[in-house]
């Protein structure tokens, strides 16, 4: 049931200059990207460009937050990321470990990428509690979205013959993460085109990183592919949909007079969500397997 979070909001903030320059500098990157024959990459990054500015468009425009939407939203984002995940970067880079000579290369990138992801998001969560003039929630996401890009970039360049399911499931959580951003800015007054920086950064990085020329030796890119499974897991573990107390679904639930009662039912859809979005991306790849 949508929750009404009564009150009104403060959205008139000035334009964000860097979400315009964020835009500007994706929109040159992306006629750099058709030369250089990055077209994958290309359409991975408007995609996720997209996805975060609809979502946060959404966010700035309701009145009334639904638990039950807010839960499938990250629910089905973080089951194809996970699955996407394990089923096209795991196995490669195990494979081009035991091209160099052992598993364990890929296993170790696996690791570094996990340690990296948790590292990047313990520290960005503590610098959000700072006194600083700008916003540093924002700050944090834009942060995500470049080093996800560099990392999809990567991933391309080492194995231009990836499909675009990887990559169009990874950035899947851009729609539920520039909704939720989005509310918070407004809550607090602030314009919400700041977070077109995060939108276009993904493209900003991942296309020059797709360019690039990486070194053809199976342990470099055992571990490319490792940190790169390694990022996205991480990522999606992270936005699998936490039904607990202090929550920022519980937070939503708070609002509502059965709160104890919905929260609990609500761990139901966060099963059901996760498990729907591995399964289409499993679907997806039966359709358009050879």
């Amino acid at each position: 049931m949508p929750i009404n979070e009564g009150g009104s909001f403060n959205n008139s903030g000035r334009p964000s200059i860097l979400g315009v320059l964020g835009v500007l500098g994706l929109l040159v990157l992306s006629a750099v990207a058709v030369t250089g024959g990055a077209q994958k990459v290309l359409v991975i990054s408007w995609v996720a460009f997209v996805a975060m500015a609809l979502g946060a468009w959404l966010g700035t425009r309701a009145t009334q937050t639904s638990p039950h939407r807010l839960v499938w939203g990250y629910g089905l984002a973080s089951g194809a990321m996970v699955t996407s995940a394990a089923m096209f970067l795991v196995p490669q880079a195990m494979g081009l470990g035991t091209a160099a000579g052992t598993p364990r290369i890929g296993g170790i990138g696996i690791a570094l990428g996990i340690v990296a992801g948790y590292g990047a998001h313990t520290i960005g969560h503590r610098l959000t509690h700072l006194d600083t003039a700008f916003d540093t929630t924002t700050a944090a996401i834009a942060a995500h979205a470049l080093s996800a890009g560099l990392v999809i970039g990567l991933v391309y360049a080492s194995m231009p013959t990836l499909g675009l399911l990887l990559g169009l499931a990874i950035v899947s959580h851009k729609g539920p993460a520039g909704y939720a951003a989005a509310r918070r800015l407004r809550r607090d007054g602030k314009s919400a085109t700041a977070l077109l920086l995060p939108a276009a950064g993904v493209g900003l990085t991942a296309i020059p990183s797709a360019l690039l020329t990486l070194p053809e030796t199976p342990v470099v890119r055992a571990v490319v592919f490792g940190f790169a499974a390694g990022i996205f897991l991480h990522v999606a573990m992270d936005f699998l949909p936490n039904c607990e107390a202090g929550s920022e679904i519980d937070e939503v639930c708070s609002l509502h007079e059965r709160s104890h009662d919905l929260l609990d039912e609500l761990r139901s859809h966060a099963v059901g969500s996760t498990v729907a979005g591995a399964a289409l991306v499993v679907l997806a790849w039966i359709a358009v397997a050879p």
